[in-house]
């Protein structure tokens, strides 16, 4: 209660401030018409170039230095770029933009993951972890629901027959509006992680004597036990073939699922015709069946004591139900419905996908194969909009986009399928 809450929503806002250009877009290309589709895939996905190149350090200075003092750096950062954003004028600078948004962003969601060990011991941590990783839908939802409110800003609308000119809110658009206020949050949280977080229980003045004396002995307990992280062991993890395997099947499922995230609200737009509000408000619904696949998988994953085909499974149906999508335009319910199943899929993998790297690595190696893996996986978030705005672009189609992320996320399912793994031992 003293850490999660606050780690939660930082992980909502930081969520928020990467794929609010879904509907920033919709109005965006309005007032700037060098912003074809081509542009805001290619700007969307560069974003993960720059995150990818600080991931990993990232994460070690969270070990090595302070958690607190690291993940405000990142939070005040990445806070001011998102705000930025507001003012870009042409392709280059939004590049420019959304790549050192990546940078600033790096190492957040690893750093965290460090984080985590310092606090909690081997039993509760998935628990923990699992409670963390829900902010995700959790931002799918918050994100189009408060970004709808200032989407009309500085535009004139006809909702049922009745035309509305909105003035301009200080002389800015709605979508540039979007970006500030997720912005701001961002800046204001960072400074709330570097007075409230506490890096270690030794330094916990919310504890008694007692209780920090108790979760430091066994969390050293713990690591004594499991052995101190070793160079041999790290270097293991990222020469390791299955690692590699899993690195490649991640990279195919996070195409597919930022290939819809960055362009659901705009195929709904194409092919439906619908207002920016409107829009908004439909792109929430594919977020609500997340949450209760992946607490489901984790719970059956545990309960069955089977990781792999647990992982594999959602993805099969997430890449049907995104192919059985492109037949379903002129039909709004069933567009909406298949969306929401694909999404479902391609995001409740993930209690069971990571859990894999633990069953054939140990507990050091596993920690580097958890960042490689996000690393070389989030590579993907580059991919999967420049795909589907390449595509529509050239195209002038969402329909040749969709068949590549169906075709990536299968690919994933088929590699997991491979993965040689051990039976677990019985609980």
């Amino acid at each position: 209660m003293r850490l999660l809450p606050l780690l939660f929503i930082c992980y909502i806002i930081a969520y928020v401030d990467r794929t609010n250009v879904a509907v920033a877009k919709l109005t965006m290309a309005e007032d700037l018409p060098a912003f074809t589709s081509w542009v805001f895939g290619f700007g969307g996905g560069i974003f993960f170039l720059g995150y990818f190149l600080l991931e990993i350090p990232g994460s070690l200075i969270v070990e090595r230095w302070s958690a607190r003092k690291w993940i405000c750096r990142i939070m005040v950062t990445w806070g001011i770029m998102a705000a930025i954003t507001a003012f870009v004028r042409t392709p280059t600078q939004f590049y420019i933009v959304r790549f050192f948004l990546g940078v600033a962003e790096a190492g957040f969601f690893p750093g965290v993951l460090v984080y985590l060990t310092h606090w909690f011991t081997t039993r509760d941590r998935a628990r923990a972890i699992s409670y963390f990783l829900v902010a995700s839908p959790i931002a799918m939802m918050i994100g189009p629901a408060i970004s709808r409110l200032f989407i009309d800003i500085g535009r004139t609308i006809t909702i049922d027959g009745v035309t509305r000119t909105n003035p301009p809110l200080l002389g800015l658009q709605g979508w540039q509006w979007i970006y500030i206020i997720w912005g701001i949050p961002a800046v204001v949280a960072g400074i709330i992680v570097l007075f409230y977080l506490t890096d270690r229980p030794r330094h916990a003045k919310w504890l008694t004597e007692e209780e920090r004396e108790a979760l430091e002995s066994e969390l050293a307990r713990e690591k004594e036990l499991k052995g101190d992280a070793k160079h041999k062991s790290a270097l293991a993890a990222f020469t390791n073939p299955r690692v590699l395997l899993l690195s490649m099947a991640y990279f195919g499922i996070v195409t597919a699922n930022y290939g819809i995230e960055f362009f659901l609200p705009s195929v709904l737009k194409q092919w439906y015709n619908l207002t920016p509000g409107q829009v908004s408000l439909l792109a929430i619904i594919p977020s609500l069946l997340i949450i209760p696949g992946q607490l489901f998988v984790g719970w059956s994953s545990d309960r069955f004591r089977e990781r792999r085909w647990h992982a594999v499974i959602p993805v099969v149906i997430g890449s049907t139900m995104l192919l059985v999508t492109t037949f379903t335009q002129g039909n709004l319910v069933l567009t909406v419905l298949c969306f929401t199943i694909a999404a479902a899929g391609t995001k409740s993998y993930m209690p069971a996908f990571w859990s894999l790297p633990s069953l054939f690595l140990t507990s050091s190696a596993a920690a580097g194969s958890v960042g490689m893996i996000n690393s070389i996986g989030n590579l993907g978030g580059f991919l999967g909009p420049m795909v589907m705005g390449y595509m529509d672009s050239n195209f002038g189609e969402y329909r040749y986009g969709l068949y590549v992320l169906c075709a990536t996320s299968l690919c994933s399912a088929f590699l997991i399928s491979l993965l040689p793994l051990k039976k677990e031992p019985p609980t």
